[in-house]
């Protein structure tokens, strides 16, 4: 006799297309009852395959399902065909940078001969200098962009100039390739990040140097997409148009990313702070006041606040765009235009903040390629608290090397 099993799935989860694309999952052995999750679509009931699946649906595609395609198409934002091309383009780089970082043997990527040399970001550091797979990542995502057809410049954290692809293409992008790399042999979360503008056609009579650069170091405020990827339990491509903050999750058993966070909306206030809290006393007296009030539950806000710090930029300000609070990193560390940009975008997508302490991190005019500054982001509420105390950008820089 056939048995049954019921799952009980939260609802707002997002089931992948598990009953398309495998033949070999049928005929199922159990008979299994789905309840309680929404997917995009029209409202049904259906049997596929010997699945009973019951859904709350509310506009998408054929099988329900809202795909990143579906959505910078006529299902979502619209954003018109160009840009399609591209996020079809970048999606295709986010895949091929999941499979690699997930790979058993990236490790040994750094032990072949050539591949540890070359390239190399500006930032002066070592602790920062370019890790194999920083480079690997770069140039999948170059060969994507230049595929595309679609992309103009290309300007990258590990390049130390931007590269200009083609006369006719109308974006810019910028991006991180693969932030967090030196946390990859302890599995820890990394991500990219990457903004889009349109490109500046009234220089277009400059020479190409200089062009490229100018269309580099556009302000935040000109951004029309941005986006990360975090490679984590889950390979999540988060990103925005101007229209609310979205987030949309790999499906492995398709390649699709399915639309899993429409119109994120990260909480006014939180109760996580996160930052390297080793440089305590590094720290300007305003936010050293500013953290020991709230982990003790005397700011505005009258609870205790908790720390929670991964040292990924990705997955520290993924989690406060889902949880609330804010994610730092006061020192003249993290790259306006990589970086702080793109991030600042999407948190003020979902109604949050992006500042360097003092200053609104959109309104800044990037004056170098790879400026660095301080970064904080997260919840308005909290945002405007931290500001409050004044003196948080930490101006001691003592070296650290972990």
């Amino acid at each position: 006799m056939q048995s049954t099993v019921t799952l009980s799935i939260p609802t707002n989860f997002n089931l992948s297309r598990l009953f398309q694309r495998n033949p070999h999952s049928f005929p199922p052995k159990k008979r299994v009852f789905v309840e309680g999750y929404s997917i995009c679509g029209p409202s049904m009931a259906s049997s596929i395959g010997g699945f009973r699946v019951g859904s709350q649906m509310g506009g998408g595609g054929e099988s329900g399902f809202c795909t990143l395609m579906e959505y910078v198409g006529k299902g979502g934002a619209d954003v018109g065909d160009e840009l399609v091309v591209l996020f079809a383009h970048l999606q295709y780089a986010a895949k091929r940078i999941a499979s690699l970082v997930a790979s058993p043997f990236n490790s040994s990527l750094g032990k072949q001969a050539g591949i540890g040399g070359g390239g190399g970001s500006s930032g002066g550091s070592d602790r920062d200098a370019p890790k194999p797979l920083d480079i690997v990542s770069n140039e999948i995502i170059l060969s994507s962009l230049r595929n595309s057809g679609k992309v103009a410049v290309m300007a990258s954290e590990e390049d130390d100039s931007p590269i200009w692809l083609t006369d006719s293409g109308p974006f810019v992008v910028v991006t991180d390739p693969l932030d967090g790399s030196r946390n990859i042999d302890a599995s820890i979360p990394t991500g990219t990040i990457f903004g889009i503008y349109k490109r500046l056609v009234e220089i277009d009579i400059l020479p190409v140097e200089e062009k490229a650069l100018l269309n580099s170091l556009q302000s935040g405020t000109r951004l029309i997409a941005a986006g990360y990827v975090l490679y984590s339990s889950a390979t999540i491509l988060c990103t925005s148009f101007g229209s609310g903050t979205h987030a949309f999750t790999l499906d492995h058993s398709t390649g699709d990313f399915i639309l899993t966070h429409p119109s994120i909306k990260v909480p006014p206030r939180g109760q996580i702070y996160s930052v390297n809290d080793a440089r305590y006393f590094d720290w300007p007296d305003g936010l050293r006041r500013y953290i020991d009030t709230v982990r003790q539950g005397k700011g505005r806000y009258p609870k205790k606040y908790s720390a929670r710090y991964i040292c990924s930029l990705v997955a520290d300000f993924h989690r406060t765009l889902m949880y609330g609070g804010v994610a730092m990193n006061p020192r003249d560390h993290l790259r306006l235009v990589y970086e702080a940009n793109p991030l600042s975008f999407l948190v003020e997508q979902a109604g949050g903040r992006g500042s360097d302490g003092k200053s609104r991190i959109l309104s800044l005019q990037p004056v170098k390629l790879h400026q660095r500054l301080p970064l904080f982001l997260g919840s308005l509420e909290d945002m405007e608290e931290l500001e409050s105390y004044g003196d948080v950008q930490q101006k001691v820089n003592p070296g650290y090397e972990v």
